[in-house]
């Protein structure tokens, strides 16, 4: 089980289940040709898809394409049921950066029986997270740019400015289909640009001015 680190701190609870939204972005629908969603599409890793980010993450390699999604991460700090957005900002305990690392190709082949595709998303080491800033340093949730370089390339840029379904009425909305607890990690949808990772890759990972994660895929 991962604890997360908050502000230098280990946080009093392990991260529990990863509440993660699909194509929260429209432009990433766009670029996997999927329609764009008229309500959020909600899955969950389990816990021990956590593994931290850096120095360095595993990506299997007998599964085919393992893409990186960069996304933010919230991570909850009390307990939430049928929560308001004023409930969801005073529940927020950090904020960070998470890959939602997807076997593309087995994600694919199960779409096409129309069998669900969790086993393409929660996979043992599958949520690699960064270290989380405390919330009370993000004074607008709708500005929280993100990036993410690969090998010196730019290859995902975006902000929460531009998410169909904007951070804080999102979670109040998982709030009221699962009960969010303490340690619970929410993960919101990530910007245009996904790609395949290979071992080696030198990867570089930004929330703003207020976080940078340097990294390598072992």
């Amino acid at each position: 089980m991962l604890n997360p680190v908050v502000e230098g701190q280990s946080f009093p609870h392990a991260v529990g289940k990863i509440v993660c939204v699909g194509r929260n972005y429209a432009e990433h629908a766009k670029e996997l040709n999927n329609p764009i969603p008229s309500s959020p599409i909600l899955f969950i890793k389990p816990a021990d898809a956590a593994v931290p980010m850096a120095p360095a993450f595993a990506i299997p390699h007998d599964q085919g394409s393992v893409h990186h999604e960069l996304e933010i991460a919230i991570l909850i700090g009390k307990p939430l049921k049928q929560a308001s957005e004023a409930d969801v900002l005073s529940a927020i305990a950090g904020v960070g950066l998470g890959l939602d690392l997807t076997l593309r190709d087995v994600q694919a082949t199960l779409k096409e029986k129309g069998h669900p595709w969790e086993i393409a998303k929660g996979f043992d080491g599958a949520c690699p997270l960064s270290d989380f800033i405390a919330a009370g340093k993000i004074s607008d949730w709708t500005q929280i740019p993100l990036s993410l370089t690969r090998n010196g390339q730019l290859q995902q840029q975006g902000s929460s400015a531009d998410m169909l379904f904007p951070l804080l009425p999102l979670i109040a909305h998982m709030s009221r289909i699962f009960t969010l607890n303490a340690g619970d990690v929410i993960m919101t949808g990530t910007p245009a640009g996904v790609g395949p990772l290979q071992s080696g890759d030198e990867l570089i990972a930004t929330l703003g001015d207020w976080l940078r994660v340097t990294t390598q895929v072992a």
